[in-house]
């Protein structure tokens, strides 16, 4: 009797404890599927973290076509550029969760130039009338000192104020990722160009505004060409023919270049088309731009622009 008693007694302890478990788990509160990315960046490769809640799979878009159905993906971009990488987060009732992030991914100069391959639009620059404090009209020699009557630095809008050419301000150059280059000279249908340049070539028939003169500066129609196509090199001995060098050129070691197709070119019109890009980073470019304003010494460069753009937004 006393087995039968304590027989009893556990089992219906135990049926006890299973009751109470089922009302505590029909008690317990159920939390929403939740997504949240937590990411570390090495070069081209991504670590992704998936911090989520109540889920049970997970999606993950890296941006550049390719996706992973891993928690915590370690994923190597193809090329650097600037991607928006998706997680979509789902529970076991197909309720999800989703979360992005935009990564900025091995910034290289082309990168900073061409906003990189998901930038379908290009990236798109103008020359500021800001005028930093590196700007400058130079000679054409090897360290670009500031050219006799010009100011050491360029006041802001001095293209505006004091030569009456504006417009230059106005003018967009677009660099895609796959090498193509547009041109918007707007409507005066007017490039920013050297003075000799346009007697040279035109006659001087080209010119349309010669507000400039005095610095050997002038706005000369042009006519963008389409199709156009853009090179850089970011590092090589770039020879420049200049009245400055000894033998008639100078060689300006280890630099980054721009150069254009056809009779394209960026900021300035004239016998020198490839330039110097000086520096850059994500919103901002300083590059150098030779000109030839002396006809006694044609192909020679006498000046160089010193000019800072911007980007476009």
């Amino acid at each position: 009797m006393k087995k039968l008693f304590l027989f009893l007694f556990f089992f219906s302890t135990i049926g006890f404890l299973f009751l109470s478990s089922c009302k505590e788990d029909e008690s317990r509160p159920t939390f929403p599927v939740s997504a949240d990315i937590f990411y570390s960046i090495d070069g081209k490769q991504v670590a992704f973290t998936g911090l989520t809640h109540s889920a049970s799979n997970w999606l993950w878009d890296f941006g550049d076509g390719n996706t992973s159905t891993e928690q915590n993906p370690v994923y190597i971009y193809e090329n650097g550029g600037y991607y928006t990488a998706t997680l979509t987060a789902t529970d076991s009732d197909g309720q999800t969760a989703i979360s992005e992030v935009n990564l900025a991914v091995a910034l290289t100069p082309y990168v900073l130039l061409t906003g990189g391959p998901t930038a379908s639009n290009g990236k798109t620059w103008k020359l500021t009338a800001a005028h930093p404090a590196e700007d400058r009209l130079a000679n054409a020699d090897a360290s670009f000192s500031v050219a006799s009557g010009a100011p050491e630095t360029l006041p802001q809008g001095a293209f505006d104020l004091y030569l009456n050419m504006g417009e230059v301000y106005d003018d967009t150059y677009t660099f895609f990722f796959d090498g193509s280059y547009a041109h918007d000279v707007k409507s005066d249908g007017a490039a920013f160009s050297g003075l000799v340049f346009q007697y040279v070539t035109t006659g001087g028939e080209g010119i349309v505004n010669a507000g400039g003169a005095d610095f050997g500066l002038c706005t000369g129609k042009y006519t963008p060409e389409t199709d156009a196509t853009f090179t850089y090199v970011e590092n090589e001995n770039f020879v420049v023919p200049s009245v400055y060098g000894a033998d008639g050129t100078i060689t300006f070691e280890d630099v980054s270049t721009l150069d254009f197709s056809g009779t394209e070119f960026i900021g300035l019109m004239d016998f020198q088309r490839k330039v110097i890009l000086n520096k850059i980073s994500d919103n901002s470019m300083q590059l150098v731009m030779f000109m030839a304003a002396s006809p006694d010494h044609l192909p020679m460069n006498t000046h160089a622009l010193v000019l800072t753009f911007v980007v476009v937004n």
